[in-house]
């Protein structure tokens, strides 16, 4: 049996997951931290003293379906891949994956957050083999909005430079305000996603680019103006929604036309919206993870351990 743990204690949520390198199977499990209701978020020592409480149970679901020790441990430690990206948050996963990495002498292994969203998507799309190829890989979620130019590294599994971003608020972050603001529980994701099915977008919808970068701030005033102005929530949910999806649209084409066709890959857990992926996939080769791994989780980084491994034999 040749599996790999993985750690993952992101800003809101607390998983752990194991994969079998030779059966290709996933054992996953998570746990969102909570949030006070009307917050739209968490300050970061809250979000550390609730990882401590939550993750001996998170891991203890995992690791009691483990026989034998693994064959290494995986663990975000960073956001990004970054000089001087860091939250405290990931600390307590990094604390526990060396705790378990020196009781069982394996191999421990440092990822960033966003990598492991990325081979998370790649993992649950069927498409590990990208990795050995460039692509280009949106990144979209409370947190970060980004496009990434995805290359495979020798000395690593796959690297990644940023094509485009936004420049103010995050997919995400817009998504939990105008939630929030219209009494939807935070996260609000899923409950945004729910109206906006039995909803429309009735207004036009322009998104506002700066080259291949976005803005979204603006677009937190024109629904809340909107719904403030007697649009239903359905229909400020639908035009909340469309107008991330034209933008995200609107910055892949612009990047496309710069590189050439390349796959497209949405990972994060914005991408988890179902609405968003019917407009999407016109773009062409287009690959999105399925929701349980879209959203933040530990799959992507024990996936990392296995590929690590099998690129350093190599």
């Amino acid at each position: 049996m040749s599996c790999f743990l993985g750690i993952d204690t992101s800003n809101y949520t607390t998983s752990a997951a194991l994969y079998d390198e030779g059966t290709g199977e996933m054992l996953s499990r998570k746990q969102l931290l909570p949030v006070k209701e009307g917050a739209c978020g968490l300050r970061q020592s809250d979000a550390v003293f609730h990882h401590v409480q939550q993750l001996p149970q998170v891991l203890g679901e995992v690791l009691r379906q483990l026989p034998e020790p693994p064959q290494g441990v995986g663990v975000s430690a960073r956001p990004r891949d970054v000089q001087g990206s860091y939250m405290p948050c990931f600390t307590v996963g990094v604390s526990m994956a060396k705790v378990l990495s020196e009781s069982w002498k394996v191999p421990l292994y440092s990822f960033s957050h966003q990598n492991g969203h990325i081979a998370a998507a790649l993992y649950s799309a069927g498409k590990l083999s990208l990795t050995k190829q460039r692509f280009l890989a949106f990144h979209v979620s409370g947190g970060t909005t980004e496009a990434l130019l995805v290359q495979p590294d020798p000395d690593t599994v796959f690297s990644v430079t940023l094509a485009a971003k936004t420049l103010d608020l995050n997919a995400g972050q817009l998504i939990d305000r105008v939630g929030v603001m219209m009494g939807l529980p935070f996260p609000s994701g899923r409950s945004l996603e729910a109206l906006a099915r039995r909803g429309q977008a009735h207004q036009p919808v322009r998104p506002t680019l700066k080259g291949a970068d976005c803005c979204l701030s603006g677009v937190e005033n024109v629904c809340r103006r909107a719904y403030e102005g007697g649009m239903s929530r359905e229909d400020t949910a639908a035009l909340c929604l469309c107008y991330i999806e034209k933008t995200i649209f609107s910055m892949c084409q612009t990047l496309l036309r710069e590189t050439g066709p390349l796959p497209v890959l949405f990972a994060g857990g914005v991408m988890s919206d179902r609405l968003m992926r019917e407009g999407l996939a016109a773009l062409g080769e287009v690959y999105f993870a399925e929701p349980e791994f879209s959203s933040d989780n530990a799959a992507g980084t024990a996936v990392l351990c296995s590929l690590f491994r099998q690129r350093s034999a190599e």
